[in-house]
């Protein structure tokens, strides 16, 4: 068993929403998102951090989801900030068993055990840090910060031996930044945190590697060459 990541996949085969014009590394992603998974088998688990689809709806990201679906090993769906597609975690959850999706499971306010592991994570948000934070921002942030405590809540229920939590936005950028969400994976014992919705070769500047006992990794597919990365 191994658990992998990857973000912002950006799917676009029942849409029309070409990659291509972000850069040359977009080319024939889909094809390198495949080849990404070519590592991974059937007993494995990866996290998907959000922006997986382009469609506007359920019916419109079907083809993406298809094609999710057949990748091998089980996939743990996040909400991104281009997932407009998302509907209620009942509505997902019945749309994905009446389409037979049975290698898609949603992560929202709830967790995965794998193989004694914990998986938890929430969509995340602006930070307070960032200028253009306002008001209506911090009731989002505050709401996310609700989600992911519930989350790890499920996970110490479960007395996994290691926690490993999933955003799509990242949850600090500086290395001495504090946000709810650091605080509350330190609070909770968490080892590993992975986050996308970051692009591009130039990308902005985010934290990744070890800060008080917890490793934070980036894993925007763009970014990783994508390649999936390997948890544990």
């Amino acid at each position: 068993m191994a658990l992998y990541t990857i973000g912002d996949l950006h799917l676009s085969l029942g849409s029309d929403k070409p990659m291509d014009i972000f850069g040359d590394r977009w080319q024939n992603y889909v094809e390198k998102i495949q080849r990404g998974f070519s590592a991974v088998t059937e007993n494995d688990t990866t996290v998907l951090c959000g922006d997986l689809s382009w469609g506007m709806s359920l019916e419109e990201s079907l083809n993406d989801l298809t094609f999710i679906h057949n990748l091998p090993g089980r996939k743990i769906l996040m909400k991104g900030n281009h997932d407009y597609w998302w509907s209620t975690a009942n509505k997902m959850n019945a749309y994905l068993k009446a389409e037979g999706f049975d290698t898609l499971h949603i992560l929202h306010n709830n967790s995965y055990s794998v193989e004694g592991y914990a998986i938890c994570g929430t969509r995340g948000w602006l930070l307070p840090s960032a200028e253009s934070f306002s008001d209506a921002d911090r009731k989002i942030y505050n709401r996310e910060g609700i989600r992911l405590e519930l989350s790890l809540q499920q996970a110490h229920k479960m007395q996994a031996q290691q926690i490993i939590t999933a955003f799509h936005y990242p949850p600090l950028f500086a290395r001495t930044e504090h946000t709810c969400f650091t605080n509350l994976m330190l609070q909770y014992g968490v080892q590993h945190c992975v986050y996308g919705h970051i692009h591009g070769e130039n990308h902005i500047p985010v934290f990744e590697g070890l800060r008080e006992g917890i490793n934070y990794k980036l894993v925007s597919c763009d970014t990783q060459g994508f390649q999936l990365y390997k948890v544990i």
